[in-house]
């Protein structure tokens, strides 16, 4: 590697909107993201929408269907 061009790598706190953290290296020392492994409907097995501004609901109503 070049010297003087990379970065600086640094260990960083990821939070998560759910509250989880675990650290992890990059180069911002701190990253905050909203799903995570702890609360992803993949992981967790639950289905959950990440509705934004009622476009799930929108959807559901254009094409007939039945949102829980």
């Amino acid at each position: 590697m070049k010297p003087g061009i990379h970065p600086d790598y640094h260990e960083a706190r990821v939070t998560c909107a759910c509250g989880e953290t675990f650290v992890t290296g990059s180069t911002k020392k701190a990253i905050r993201v909203e799903i995570c492994s702890k609360c992803h409907p993949f992981y967790t097995g639950q289905r959950k929408f990440v509705d934004a501004e009622g476009r799930v609901q929108k959807f559901a109503r254009k094409y007939g269907l039945k949102v829980s």
